[in-house]
Protein backbone atom coordinates (compact mmCIF):
# COMPACT_ATOMS: atom_id res chain seq x y z
CA UNK A 1 0.00 0.00 0.00
CA UNK A 2 1.36 3.02 -1.30
CA UNK A 3 2.42 5.43 2.11
CA UNK A 4 0.15 8.24 1.32
CA UNK A 5 -2.59 6.02 0.95
CA UNK A 6 -2.02 4.43 4.47
CA UNK A 7 -2.51 7.98 6.01
CA UNK A 8 -5.96 8.37 4.57
CA UNK A 9 -7.27 5.14 5.83
CA UNK A 10 -6.57 6.30 9.04
CA UNK A 11 -8.85 9.24 8.30
CA UNK A 12 -5.88 11.77 8.06
CA UNK A 13 -5.63 14.79 5.83
CA UNK A 14 -2.90 17.24 4.50
CA UNK A 15 -4.07 20.53 5.33
CA UNK A 16 -2.77 21.79 2.00
CA UNK A 17 -4.66 25.38 3.17
CA UNK A 18 -2.37 25.61 6.42
CA UNK A 19 0.19 28.66 5.04
CA UNK A 20 3.00 26.70 7.15
CA UNK A 21 2.90 23.60 5.30
CA UNK A 22 2.47 25.52 1.98
CA UNK A 23 5.61 27.48 2.92
CA UNK A 24 7.63 24.55 3.27
CA UNK A 25 6.13 22.51 0.57
CA UNK A 26 7.25 25.58 -1.40
CA UNK A 27 10.60 25.60 -0.48
CA UNK A 28 13.81 24.62 -2.06
CA UNK A 29 16.99 25.36 -2.72
CA UNK A 30 18.35 28.94 -3.67
CA UNK A 31 22.00 29.13 -5.39
CA UNK A 32 20.91 32.53 -6.92
CA UNK A 33 20.40 35.95 -5.25
CA UNK A 34 19.11 39.00 -5.86
CA UNK A 35 21.06 42.33 -4.65
CA UNK A 36 18.98 43.33 -1.91
CA UNK A 37 20.58 42.76 1.35
CA UNK A 38 19.14 41.03 3.92
CA UNK A 39 18.18 43.26 7.02
CA UNK A 40 19.94 43.52 10.36
CA UNK A 41 16.44 43.21 11.67
CA UNK A 42 15.42 40.13 9.58
CA UNK A 43 18.51 38.48 10.55
CA UNK A 44 18.08 39.15 14.06
CA UNK A 45 14.18 37.29 13.52
CA UNK A 46 15.86 34.39 12.19
CA UNK A 47 18.74 34.14 14.64
CA UNK A 48 16.00 34.16 17.45
CA UNK A 49 13.55 31.66 15.81
CA UNK A 50 16.54 29.06 15.53
CA UNK A 51 17.61 29.51 19.04
CA UNK A 52 13.98 28.41 19.81
CA UNK A 53 14.49 25.21 18.11
CA UNK A 54 14.40 21.65 20.46
CA UNK A 55 17.62 21.00 21.78
CA UNK A 56 19.07 17.85 23.49
CA UNK A 57 18.20 18.87 27.44
CA UNK A 58 18.31 22.43 26.58
CA UNK A 59 22.26 22.13 26.59
CA UNK A 60 22.19 24.23 22.51
CA UNK A 61 25.14 21.93 22.04
CA UNK A 62 25.41 23.95 18.88
CA UNK A 63 27.50 27.52 17.91
CA UNK A 64 26.85 29.20 14.94
CA UNK A 65 29.22 31.63 13.02
CA UNK A 66 28.26 34.37 10.73
CA UNK A 67 30.94 34.54 7.99
CA UNK A 68 31.18 38.15 7.28
CA UNK A 69 34.48 38.59 5.74
CA UNK A 70 34.55 38.38 2.11
CA UNK A 71 37.32 37.13 1.71
CA UNK A 72 36.45 34.10 3.78
CA UNK A 73 33.34 33.66 1.81
CA UNK A 74 35.33 33.58 -1.45
CA UNK A 75 37.67 30.77 0.01
CA UNK A 76 34.60 28.59 1.43
CA UNK A 77 33.64 28.98 -2.07
CA UNK A 78 36.62 27.11 -3.21
CA UNK A 79 37.64 24.69 -1.01
CA UNK A 80 33.57 23.71 -0.49
CA UNK A 81 33.38 21.69 -3.75
CA UNK A 82 34.26 24.99 -5.85
CA UNK A 83 30.54 26.64 -5.91
CA UNK A 84 30.63 30.36 -6.60
CA UNK A 85 27.54 31.29 -5.36
CA UNK A 86 29.03 30.85 -2.09
CA UNK A 87 31.18 34.23 -2.19
CA UNK A 88 28.20 36.10 -3.84
CA UNK A 89 25.56 34.99 -0.54
CA UNK A 90 24.34 38.06 1.37
CA UNK A 91 24.30 36.04 4.30
CA UNK A 92 26.53 32.69 5.16
CA UNK A 93 25.94 30.58 8.58
CA UNK A 94 27.88 27.79 9.62
CA UNK A 95 26.22 25.52 12.17
CA UNK A 96 28.84 23.60 14.37
CA UNK A 97 27.88 20.62 16.64
CA UNK A 98 29.80 22.01 19.76
CA UNK A 99 30.58 20.39 22.73
CA UNK A 100 33.62 22.80 23.45
CA UNK A 101 31.79 25.11 25.83
CA UNK A 102 30.54 22.71 27.78
CA UNK A 103 34.14 21.07 28.23
CA UNK A 104 35.13 24.59 29.96
CA UNK A 105 31.97 25.20 31.92
CA UNK A 106 32.75 21.59 33.51
CA UNK A 107 36.51 22.55 33.80
CA UNK A 108 35.54 25.75 35.01
CA UNK A 109 33.50 24.00 37.79
CA UNK A 110 35.75 21.01 38.89
CA UNK A 111 33.77 18.72 38.07
CA UNK A 112 36.71 16.41 38.85
CA UNK A 113 36.46 16.58 42.11
CA UNK A 114 32.98 15.00 42.47
CA UNK A 115 32.67 12.51 44.49
CA UNK A 116 30.88 8.62 42.45
CA UNK A 117 31.43 10.41 39.75
CA UNK A 118 33.26 9.03 36.99
CA UNK A 119 35.45 11.68 35.04
CA UNK A 120 35.82 12.24 30.95
CA UNK A 121 38.05 14.00 29.62
CA UNK A 122 37.07 14.31 26.19
CA UNK A 123 32.91 13.67 24.21
CA UNK A 124 32.09 10.69 22.49
CA UNK A 125 30.17 9.46 20.00
CA UNK A 126 26.77 9.75 21.25
CA UNK A 127 27.77 13.05 22.28
CA UNK A 128 28.55 13.94 18.80
CA UNK A 129 25.14 12.49 17.48
CA UNK A 130 23.60 14.87 20.21
CA UNK A 131 25.13 17.96 19.33
CA UNK A 132 25.27 17.05 15.38
CA UNK A 133 21.16 16.84 15.86
CA UNK A 134 20.83 20.25 18.18
CA UNK A 135 22.84 22.01 15.42
CA UNK A 136 21.09 20.59 12.04
CA UNK A 137 17.27 21.26 14.43
CA UNK A 138 18.60 24.42 14.75
CA UNK A 139 19.84 25.24 11.11
CA UNK A 140 16.32 24.25 9.34
CA UNK A 141 14.31 26.38 11.86
CA UNK A 142 16.52 29.42 10.15
CA UNK A 143 15.98 28.08 7.20
CA UNK A 144 11.65 28.08 7.33
CA UNK A 145 12.00 31.30 9.30
CA UNK A 146 14.14 32.59 6.43
CA UNK A 147 11.63 31.48 4.16
CA UNK A 148 8.79 32.75 5.56
CA UNK A 149 10.34 36.34 5.12
CA UNK A 150 11.10 35.42 1.22
CA UNK A 151 14.74 34.85 1.53
CA UNK A 152 15.73 31.80 0.29
CA UNK A 153 18.69 29.07 1.48
CA UNK A 154 20.81 26.28 0.56
CA UNK A 155 22.55 23.49 2.60
CA UNK A 156 26.34 23.19 2.17
CA UNK A 157 27.41 19.68 3.59
CA UNK A 158 30.95 20.17 1.86
CA UNK A 159 32.33 22.15 5.09
CA UNK A 160 32.80 18.71 6.41
CA UNK A 161 35.40 17.91 3.81
CA UNK A 162 38.85 19.15 3.88
CA UNK A 163 38.65 19.02 7.66
CA UNK A 164 41.93 20.74 8.14
CA UNK A 165 41.41 23.86 6.29
CA UNK A 166 38.28 24.31 7.43
CA UNK A 167 39.30 23.68 11.17
CA UNK A 168 42.22 26.49 10.90
CA UNK A 169 40.27 29.14 8.66
CA UNK A 170 37.11 29.33 11.39
CA UNK A 171 39.39 28.75 14.60
CA UNK A 172 37.97 25.63 15.88
CA UNK A 173 38.88 24.34 19.01
CA UNK A 174 38.88 20.74 19.88
CA UNK A 175 35.27 19.34 20.51
CA UNK A 176 33.79 21.80 17.82
CA UNK A 177 33.07 20.45 14.18
CA UNK A 178 31.18 21.94 11.23
CA UNK A 179 27.89 20.04 10.72
CA UNK A 180 26.70 22.40 7.97
CA UNK A 181 26.67 25.66 6.19
CA UNK A 182 23.30 27.65 4.69
CA UNK A 183 23.67 30.73 2.31
CA UNK A 184 20.59 32.73 2.70
CA UNK A 185 19.98 35.32 0.11
CA UNK A 186 16.42 36.44 -1.52
CA UNK A 187 15.59 34.24 -5.04
CA UNK A 188 16.92 36.04 -8.07
CA UNK A 189 14.67 33.65 -10.32
CA UNK A 190 11.70 30.71 -9.83
CA UNK A 191 12.98 27.69 -7.94
CA UNK A 192 11.71 24.25 -9.49
CA UNK A 193 10.43 22.24 -7.04
CA UNK A 194 13.10 18.97 -6.98
CA UNK A 195 10.98 15.74 -6.83
CA UNK A 196 10.80 13.80 -3.40
CA UNK A 197 10.49 9.62 -3.63
CA UNK A 198 7.65 9.56 -0.98
CA UNK A 199 7.08 5.89 -0.88
CA UNK A 200 7.89 3.22 1.23
CA UNK A 201 9.51 6.24 3.61
CA UNK A 202 7.18 5.79 6.50
CA UNK A 203 7.07 2.75 8.09
CA UNK A 204 4.36 1.36 11.12
CA UNK A 205 6.12 -0.27 14.08
CA UNK A 206 9.11 -1.78 12.71
CA UNK A 207 11.57 -1.29 9.76
CA UNK A 208 10.85 -2.78 6.80
CA UNK A 209 13.39 -3.28 4.09
CA UNK A 210 11.87 -3.22 0.09
CA UNK A 211 11.03 -6.33 -1.71
CA UNK A 212 12.89 -7.07 -4.94
CA UNK A 213 9.82 -5.67 -6.95
CA UNK A 214 9.52 -2.44 -4.70
CA UNK A 215 13.31 -2.41 -5.41
CA UNK A 216 12.53 -2.36 -9.08
CA UNK A 217 9.12 0.11 -8.65
CA UNK A 218 11.92 2.62 -6.97
CA UNK A 219 14.85 1.81 -9.60
CA UNK A 220 11.71 2.68 -12.23
CA UNK A 221 10.09 6.19 -10.21
CA UNK A 222 13.84 7.73 -10.08
CA UNK A 223 14.87 7.09 -13.21
CA UNK A 224 11.36 8.73 -14.54
CA UNK A 225 11.95 11.62 -11.86
CA UNK A 226 15.90 12.60 -12.48
CA UNK A 227 16.64 10.75 -16.23
CA UNK A 228 13.19 10.77 -18.35
CA UNK A 229 15.53 11.07 -21.35
CA UNK A 230 17.26 7.97 -20.68
CA UNK A 231 20.30 7.10 -18.93
CA UNK A 232 23.84 7.47 -19.36
CA UNK A 233 26.33 4.64 -21.52
CA UNK A 234 26.66 2.19 -19.63
CA UNK A 235 24.12 2.66 -17.03
CA UNK A 236 21.66 0.05 -16.95
CA UNK A 237 19.65 1.55 -13.68
CA UNK A 238 19.44 4.72 -12.25
CA UNK A 239 20.85 3.83 -8.98
CA UNK A 240 23.65 2.84 -10.49
CA UNK A 241 24.09 6.69 -11.76
CA UNK A 242 24.06 7.42 -8.16
CA UNK A 243 26.30 4.98 -7.11
CA UNK A 244 29.09 5.90 -9.35
CA UNK A 245 28.13 9.60 -9.12
CA UNK A 246 27.74 9.96 -5.24
CA UNK A 247 29.04 6.95 -3.82
CA UNK A 248 32.31 6.24 -5.81
CA UNK A 249 32.96 9.86 -6.02
CA UNK A 250 36.25 11.50 -5.14
CA UNK A 251 34.32 14.29 -3.10
CA UNK A 252 32.79 11.55 -1.10
CA UNK A 253 36.28 9.83 -0.56
CA UNK A 254 37.37 13.26 0.60
CA UNK A 255 34.13 13.67 3.14
CA UNK A 256 34.83 10.38 4.22
CA UNK A 257 38.70 10.98 5.06
CA UNK A 258 37.68 14.19 7.02
CA UNK A 259 34.65 13.10 8.85
CA UNK A 260 37.43 10.05 10.14
CA UNK A 261 39.22 13.40 11.27
CA UNK A 262 36.49 14.98 12.70
CA UNK A 263 35.97 11.77 14.76
CA UNK A 264 39.00 11.34 16.05
CA UNK A 265 39.52 15.00 17.02
CA UNK A 266 36.04 15.48 18.59
CA UNK A 267 37.08 12.24 21.24
CA UNK A 268 41.15 13.01 21.94
CA UNK A 269 41.17 15.24 25.46
CA UNK A 270 43.30 18.79 24.66
CA UNK A 271 46.92 18.55 25.52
Amino acid sequence: MHTRDRFMDHGERIPMENPTIQLMNARCSTRVYTDEPITAEEKRAILHTTMRAPTAGNLMLYSIIEVDDQALKDRLAVTCDDQPFISKAPWVLVFLADFQKWMDLFAASDVASLEDCGHRDAPRAGDLMLACSDALIAAQNAVIAAESLGIGSCYIGDILERAEEHCELLELPQHVLPIAMLCFGRPASQRPLTPRLEEHVVMRDHYVRLTPAQLQETADEMQRQHAPHGLPDGITHYPQTIYKRKFMSEYMEEMNRSVDWWLKRWQTPEE
